[in-house]
């Protein structure tokens, strides 16, 4: 009887075991691509007449396009910090870019590689728990490949600390502005590059801006989008019999106009003859456009890589995808975006895109593939944020969030269950003369220049003007004091000084 007993308790643990590890097994994978500054009109299946996306076009055949997706914030870090955590930029301790320049020169590459003091931004609090330790904590595998912009590498902030087993890539998003840099970070080591360091700024004197040959000194030997992929297929490859979060968040289109060879060249071919930028705020270039175009052209390229490697391990049916970007176009005069009408459906202005809570500069392309759950070729009109994707990880894995979080799952959008909605989305943004922004089902309203005192908020009916030309406020008077009141009930006072908009907090 005893040794019955034995072999029945093994074999019930056996088949328990089995249980389990096929319930594990059913837990999809995540991989959140996040290009930088891509606007939304710069891919083929949301319009680009100019630049070629193949294998993101057909990620969106065999998935969801997100229609009204939305970034947290217009510019780089904010985004980053609302996707990972889940907390809206009237919430989240990271509400701009801050380079935290009383550490020294900043800007400097060389002062930089002398001094890893100097690298990275303000790091987020010790008591914010991402996306990828919450994932961490419920045995997923965490790896990120790309720009981080959240903590300098001296502080408790860095991929390392917040969830990531494993990290390659820029810690400091100013020293992603080369392609070329001095080094990147392997978890928490430098990996020091074969390249020399290079200032930004005007074609040497003396230099032929129509020669090849005056631009060889801002194309080196180590470019960092292909070794940093080169890392995410390997962490792929490395964690295949494990549940895995990859979080690929590519440096590019952001300028610098640097890309493969291959690709400005085909687009040389493609665009004719243009002409040079010779350099100011970043490095010169012989042909913008076609570079412009061969960046997002190999951004592509890399994932389809990324794809095909999912497929052969075997784990792209059951890999829930999400392509997207931090932000609108780049507004900069080298990158024409009205040439590629960047912002699509939008306008295409210095005020409107990156830097801009219209729609131009905080409603991004966004892509949701999931074989086993998601049926192709379809899209959703659900307007949807950053902040809702710990949520939605959440809701998918079936594990409850570590604390409140702005964020409400759209999984039910993405199976075609009945799905919940925000009251509304809330964008604030302390810079580019301080902006708000708040929709409400089809209606968006806007403030601007909030340094400069009270702003009367503008209101535009998003169905019927996209663009934002005509504001309506007087016509709404109740729907712009509701707006109002969801403005201050979503912005909470900032610990930190340099994300204050002194109107919304000295009353």
């Amino acid at each position: 009887m005893k040794i019955k007993h034995i072999l029945f308790t093994i074999f019930f643990l056996f088949i328990f075991s089995s249980c389990e590890t096929k319930k594990d097994d059913l837990r999809p994978n995540f991989v959140f691509i996040l290009a930088d500054d891509l606007g939304y009109g710069e891919l083929g299946i949301l319009g680009q007449k100019f630049i070629e996306t193949p294998n993101i076009d057909q990620l969106a055949k065999e998935g969801m396009i997100l229609k009204d997706h939305y970034t947290g914030s217009p510019v780089c870090a904010p985004a980053r910090a609302v996707l990972l955590t889940g907390l809206h930029s009237g919430n989240n301790p990271i509400r701009g870019n801050d380079e935290w320049r009383e550490r020294g020169d900043v800007w400097s590459f060389q002062a930089m590689f002398e001094n890893s003091d100097l690298e990275g931004q303000r790091p987020m609090p010790d008591s914010i728990i991402t996306v990828a330790e919450f994932l961490k904590s419920n045995g997923y595998k965490t790896g990120m490949v790309g720009k981080w912009g959240l903590g300098a590498p001296n502080t408790n902030s860095i991929p390392n600390n917040k969830g990531f087993d494993f990290f390659y890539g820029y810690n400091c998003q100013r020293q992603a502005h080369t392609l070329y840099p001095s080094h990147l970070w392997r978890n928490k080591e430098r990996h020091i590059l074969d390249n020399q360091i290079v200032n930004k700024g005007q074609l040497k004197e003396g230099l032929d801006p129509y020669d090849t040959n005056s631009y060889n000194l801002y194309n080196q030997n180590d470019y960092a989008p292909t070794l940093m992929h080169s890392e995410a297929l390997s962490f792929i490859e490395s964690n295949k019999d494990n549940n895995f979060f990859l979080y690929y968040a590519s440096p590019i289109p952001h300028l610098p106009l640097q890309a493969p060879k291959k690709w400005v060249d085909y687009y040389r071919e493609k665009f004719g003859k243009e002409e040079p930028y010779v350099g100011n705020s970043y490095y010169p270039n012989q042909y913008p456009k076609a570079t412009y175009a061969a960046m997002i052209s190999y951004l592509d390229e890399q994932v389809g890589e990324i794809v095909a490697k999912l497929k052969e391990i075997g784990k792209y049916d059951n890999t829930f995808i999400i392509f997207s970007s931090d932000n609108g176009p780049t507004h900069v005069e080298h990158v024409d975006i009205n040439f590629f009408n960047s912002a699509g459906p939008f306008v295409n202005s210095k005020n409107t895109v990156k830097g801009s809570v219209n729609e131009g500069g905080i409603r991004v392309p966004t892509i949701a593939t999931w074989p086993k759950k998601i049926k192709p070729g379809t899209y959703s009109e659900h307007p949807s944020t950053f902040y809702d994707y710990y949520a939605t990880v959440s809701d998918i894995i079936n594990k409850e969030l570590p604390y409140s979080i702005d964020g409400i799952s759209y999984y039910p959008t993405l199976i075609d269950k009945k799905q919940d909605k925000h009251d509304y989305l809330y964008w604030e943004f302390p810079a580019y003369g301080g902006q708000q922004a708040i929709r409400i089902n089809n209606w968006k309203g806007i403030k601007k220049n909030l340094f400069k005192g009270p702003s009367k908020l503008q209101l535009y009916n998003l169905d019927e003007d996209p663009k934002e030309l005509n504001d309506i406020a007087f016509k709404y008077p109740e729907i712009v004091s509701r707006m109002e009141d969801f403005m201050k009930e979503a912005h909470t006072k900032p610990k930190m000084d340099k994300f204050k908009i002194p109107v919304l907090d000295n009353k």
